[in-house]
């Protein structure tokens, strides 16, 4: 699907999501873009001081948060608007406060329309958390 086409989608369906909305409105701001490695896309987030949860550590929720928009944008570049229907995280090690990470998206699997994504989100090239989750297509 074109960067373009995915766009238009992205904003008919969640125009003031938490993830990839404006940061200037309170949200993430992060932005997806394909990364031409099979159904996949990645963005970085530079993990500003006010999502902080722990001291020095990106907030837990965040970091899922980050996890789940990569699944669902996966969807969108594949031009399809998806649910989450479960999500599991593995937070494997903390993520810094001031440095950036970057999260990625990837298709496993379609069956109908239930589909199964997993993701990652790297920093200082270490994997720092990991997520599979299903997401249903609406009727």
């Amino acid at each position: 699907m074109a960067e373009a086409d995915r766009a238009r989608l992205e904003a008919a369906w969640h125009p003031r999501c938490v993830v990839c909305g404006p940061a200037r409105d309170g949200a993430l701001g992060v932005h997806f873009t394909t990364n031409g490695e099979g159904p996949s896309v990645a963005a970085t987030f530079d993990c500003d001081p006010r999502f902080e949860g722990y001291d020095g550590q990106l907030h837990g929720g965040i970091v899922s948060c980050l996890l789940d928009g990569a699944m669902a944008h996966c969807l969108f570049a594949l031009g399809r608007v998806a649910y989450t229907a479960d999500l599991s995280v593995r937070y494997r090690q903390p993520v810094r406060i001031g440095r950036p990470a970057v999260v990625t998206g990837r298709l496993e699997r379609s069956r109908g329309r239930l589909h199964t994504l997993t993701a990652e989100l790297l920093q200082d090239g270490v994997v720092r958390a990991t997520a599979r989750a299903r997401f249903l297509e609406g009727r």
